[in-house]
């Protein structure tokens, strides 16, 4: 079973496969998006959009008593989320287009939409390196013939973040602080984003923090900066112009040789992958606030509990089930998920979120399907600990 493989997309992977898929590709001018048009937005303040969802979750005790969990948006939030998604297209081309379809709001309902309690939150369309060349890459048959007449060059997806970046600060931001936000491909356009626009720039004051799932952000050794300069990880929760930058991997599958992540994709620098536990800061093992999809990964909705009561709710939390830590071990450094199973809790034993390819597990991806379901509840409390801070001392 491939698709799940391909959803998962590591950043690095991306640019390798995008180059090789690029290179028949005809040379032509981009066109520009133009991101004054709503429908170029996934995501929207006071919209009726992806991101107006429902984000109940059901509470499932370690005695199988459960409770529901209610949520609403802040129209009044004080600062912004910026999010860009991760590889999820189906397009039948090497670059999307920009029609939002089913897995495009899917993703944002996944990781983005409880983020509304905190903050405005925006999220851009952009013309992704698709799920469809990803697949034909990865099983030796390339696209043929290059991308889409208006949209041929490998870039092209970095180049219209950064365009709906310049236009949401032009339009939107107004001094207000933001938060960067990403998973997988999205992560490697922010860091991207952040290296050229934000590190050293007039624009890093406007920076509450970045959210950098699923990813490998070069630091160096001993070091809270690396490639980005001037903006160090986030070591307490009541720091500001900060990053969170990790890859899951369960505790009893680290990172196997070979592995997509816990190493920079870059050589030569002597640096390391950045590991930032959103549920500890500052170190040290913590457990996970995670909020997991009732129905995703072939979870059946009646599985939670033994009982095979069916959880109704799109959402279900599952507190003391699952810890984590930073692990820094040959070379590599992740964050470690451990599934503290009780054969005497009623509630299930383990959770789904592995990269499945043949009916087999592939190691190499870790828990990257669930990166940001699973600390989910840390990441929303950590914005908005971040948020009154950065208000706080805002000039």
């Amino acid at each position: 079973m491939i698709r799940p493989v391909l959803t998962a997309l590591a950043s690095s992977l991306l640019l390798s496969a995008a180059g090789s898929a690029f290179a028949q590709a005809p040379a032509a001018t981009t066109v520009k998006i133009d991101y004054d048009r709503s429908e170029t937005w996934l995501c929207l303040p006071g919209r009726k959009d992806a991101c107006a969802t429902d984000n109940t979750a059901t509470v499932i005790k370690a005695d199988g008593r459960t409770t529901r969990e209610t949520w609403a948006a802040d129209p009044e939030a004080p600062v912004d989320c910026f999010y860009v998604y991760p590889t999820v297209s189906n397009d039948p081309s090497i670059l999307s287009d920009m029609t939002a379809n089913d897995e495009e709001r899917r993703v944002v309902e996944q990781q983005l939409a409880r983020f509304a309690s905190k903050c405005r939150v925006f999220a851009p369309l952009y013309r992704q390196f698709t799920l469809t060349a990803l697949r034909a890459s990865m099983t030796g048959q390339p696209l043929p013939g290059g991308a889409p007449a208006n949209a041929p060059r490998p870039d092209t997806g970095y180049t219209d973040v950064v365009d709906a970046w310049r236009h949401y600060l032009k339009t939107e931001n107004k001094g207000r602080g933001v938060i960067l936000i990403g998973h997988s491909q999205g992560s490697g356009v922010l860091t991207r984003l952040l290296a050229s626009e934000i590190d050293g720039k007039a624009e890093q004051k406007l920076l509450v923090s970045a959210i950098l799932a699923g990813t490998n952000l070069p630091v160096d050794p001993g070091k809270s900066t690396g490639l980005l300069k001037s903006i160090p990880t986030c070591a307490a929760a009541g720091q500001t112009g900060c990053v969170v930058a990790f890859a899951t991997f369960r505790s009893n599958v680290p990172p196997p040789t070979g592995t997509l992540f816990g190493r920079p994709r870059e050589t030569g620098t002597g640096r390391v992958a950045a590991c930032t536990n959103p549920a500890a800061l500052g170190g040290g093992q913590a457990p996970l606030d995670a909020y997991l999809a009732t129905a995703a990964n072939g979870q059946d909705p009646a599985g939670w509990v033994r009982d095979g009561t069916r959880i109704e709710s799109p959402f279900v939390k599952v507190p003391g089930l699952l810890t984590g830590t930073c692990v820094s071990r040959d070379g590599l450094n992740w964050l470690e998920v451990t599934v503290r199973a009780d054969p005497a809790d009623p509630r299930l034993d383990d959770i789904r979120g592995d990269v499945v390819a043949g009916g087999q597990v592939n190691a190499a991806w870790g828990l990257h399907l669930i990166d940001v379901n699973l600390v989910m509840g840390d990441l929303v409390n950590l914005v908005g600990e971040q948020s009154r801070a950065w208000m706080a001392r805002k000039p």
